[in-house]
């Protein structure tokens, strides 16, 4: 991650926008959209529907600032990273030298699924190391919990500030020691029951019939068959790369259907595994990724016991 954005380098930089009133993020981010615009680069904006307006009511008309829709980008984290690379090669490979991008994450991934956009950002430092881009996340002072917005500094190795200034984040974390961390999401309410499911060294065929079973048709059939491929992906992981005992677990709410998959060992090596596009050789990291792409929420928890992913599909934001 290079550091030297406020003087007009060229390269990689993730800041973070906090700020405390419209008038705030405006400062910050209509002089940075203005300034790509000025140098020829590629200039987007992906903000929920409030702050899009925002911003496009304070910038000149036809200014050649592209709007994309923030709440379509940011639906998954694996999926966000994805289209940013698609997006970042197209432009890259028109000529762009450097690319400018500011973003806001939508106010439920605030909440109980923080612990993987919070991965998601860390990851980002890392996702787009081979293009020019120079992005600012956004988010409101207002609003943000105060354990999320220490997890904001964490994740992003510089903060912009309405002043103009690019202040280093003191909190900052390499990726690669903060996806480390055991960062297990709040417990879903539905796992204080018992599974209606429990299966000991399932087959993928035998976990596959599995959460077919248990919809029963309160799903959408495009959840119930995305849920499907990624348990049968993380039960194949669990088989091959952990160890013994292999469990898979299901709970079935009104809105959502809950399942675990655990084993004896300590997990994935790759801290960006699932994130990220596994490499050639890589234990498990295909499954993992297509799991992220599939469900609603993916959480991962390392304990005494061992490894547990646990994968959501329809409505993950239950209060926790």
């Amino acid at each position: 991650m290079r550091t030297g954005a406020a003087a007009g380098h060229l390269g990689h930089f993730h800041e973070a926008v906090c700020y405390a009133s419209d008038e705030e993020l405006l400062t910050v981010a209509v002089p940075f959209l203005l300034g790509g615009v000025a140098a020829g680069e590629p200039t987007v904006v992906s903000l929920g529907a409030h702050n899009a307006a925002l911003v496009r009511g304070a910038l000149p008309g036809g200014c050649g600032v592209t709007f994309l829709p923030g709440d379509d980008v940011y639906a998954r984290p694996a999926a966000a990273i994805r289209s940013y690379r698609q997006m970042l090669a197209g432009h890259v490979a028109d000529g762009a030298r450097q690319i400018r991008i500011v973003g806001e994450l939508p106010p439920s991934a605030l909440g109980v699924t923080w612990d993987w956009w919070a991965r998601y950002e860390s990851a980002t430092n890392h996702a787009y190391d081979e293009f020019p881009l120079w992005s600012m996340c956004a988010y409101d002072t207002r609003s943000t919990p105060a354990s999320v917005l220490r997890d904001v500094a964490r994740t992003h190795p510089r903060h912009a500030t309405p002043d103009g200034r690019h202040v280093p984040s003191p909190g900052y974390t390499e990726p690669t020691t903060y996806l480390r961390e055991n960062r297990p999401a709040p417990p879903d309410p539905l796992q204080s029951t018992p599974p209606v499911v429990e299966l000991a060294e399932p087959t993928a065929a035998q976990a596959r019939a599995a959460v077919h079973a248990a919809d029963g048709g309160r799903l959408p059939v495009d959840d119930v068959e995305d849920l499907v491929v990624a348990v049968s992906e993380t039960v194949t992981n669990a088989l091959r790369h952990g160890q013994p005992p292999v469990c898979l677990r299901l709970w079935v709410g009104p809105d959502r259907l809950v399942a675990t998959v655990s084993d004896g060992g300590d997990g994935p090596k790759d801290p960006f595994a699932g994130l990220l596009p596994a490499g050639d050789g890589a234990e498990g990291g295909l499954g993992l990724w297509i799991a992220h792409q599939s469900c609603n929420h993916v959480s991962a928890h390392r304990g005494p016991g061992g490894y547990t992913l646990r994968l959501t599909a329809g409505n993950p934001h239950f209060v926790a």
